[in-house]
């Protein structure tokens, strides 16, 4: 009965999806600013259009053990009550391509209200959501980066510092210093800033800073401030963009795979916003993080819209099926 119930209320959100496409042709408030601000953005450059902060989305951490009141629960019944809140999939498909509209000047409050409240479950969240894929992508990333002694990196909304700690543990590898020749004063040149607009989550990055034994280490820096209103230099930074640094943004995007894309959907709008509200106790800020998500330009428009703001060489990758992509460009 269970899963013929599961069964028709995914054939009822297949149906929604339908009428919602032949509804979506109209007009809309220009206005009025969509929600957009939970993308990551690494490497930015202060010409570029930013969003404020990413699902990226997704930082990281040592798994944590679940709470005990999830844990009691058997499998079955996580599984139950994650599908059955709100009951249809349809009603909920419907509520969640009617986008929460924010105003312009209501956006920085938003953003910052969202991570103040899930800063402290956020790194658990991600391992849920992802089953531990984010890590994968995020050192996809970094070896995209390929980090070297004596750079200077900037990691807008990195708060928790998971990008960051992978690309020091690069740098500092012993392989990669042997291979390189790095002499210690390169490597004390080195500085990696992690820019965010919510203390909290730079909270929790410093906490596991200092749980790393790099609580006083000088080349991470973390700074407290706005990716629509960056306070370094421009061209100071191998990121922010000196000529020939790169920019590199790791980003949850659009799945365009017709049936992956109606599981992406479901698990997205009916499983994420209820993992939120079991395990972090907030609901709302997950629905507003995958809301977000499909308001962010898809990969073709992003990638123009590097190149309109004078980058070269820009491409982007694909991870699961679209769903993450990493994006990059260089200027020259």
């Amino acid at each position: 009965d269970f899963c013929q119930e599961q069964r028709a209320s995914f054939q009822n959100s297949l149906d929604a999806m339908k009428e919602e496409k032949t509804r979506a042709k109209g007009g809309g408030n220009e206005n009025v600013m969509m929600i957009r601000e939970n993308h990551k953005t690494n490497f930015v450059v202060r010409d570029l259009p930013l969003f404020q902060r990413k699902l990226s989305v997704l930082s990281p951490s040592n798994f944590a053990p679940v709470p005990a009141p999830i844990r009691l629960l058997s499998s079955r019944r996580v599984v139950s009550r994650v599908l059955s809140y709100p009951s249809s999939l349809a009603s909920l498909h419907s509520h969640a391509t009617r986008f929460q509209q924010v105003k312009e000047e209501e956006k920085s409050k938003l953003v910052g209200n969202v991570f103040t409240n899930v800063a402290s479950s956020y790194d658990i969240m991600n391992d849920v959501m992802s089953a531990g894929l984010h890590r994968l992508w995020k050192e996809r990333l970094v070896g995209k980066l390929s980090p070297f002694a004596g750079m200077k990196h900037l990691d807008v909304a990195g708060g928790t510092g998971d990008v960051a700690f992978r690309i020091f543990d690069a740098v500092n590898s012993v392989k990669r210093r042997a291979l390189r020749k790095v002499d210690e004063a390169s490597l004390e040149e080195t500085q990696i800033y992690v820019c965010d607009i919510n203390p909290n989550m730079l909270n929790v990055g410093k906490q596991r800073a200092a749980e790393r034994g790099l609580r006083d280490n000088k080349s991470l820096v973390w700074v407290e401030g706005d990716a629509e209103a960056l306070s370094f230099d421009d061209n100071s930074m191998d990121g922010v963009l000196k000529r020939g640094g790169r920019f590199l943004c790791l980003e949850l995007s659009h799945v365009d795979i017709p049936v992956f894309k109606d599981i992406y959907d479901l698990y997205s709008f009916k499983v994420i916003p209820n993992l939120g509200e079991l395990i972090a106790g907030d609901r709302e800020s997950y629905q507003y993080l995958v809301e977000s998500v499909r308001r962010f330009p898809p990969q073709e428009r992003f990638a123009s819209m590097i190149g309109e703001a004078g980058f070269e060489k820009v491409e982007y990758e694909n991870l699961v099926g679209g769903a993450v992509a990493i994006h990059s460009a260089i200027k020259l």
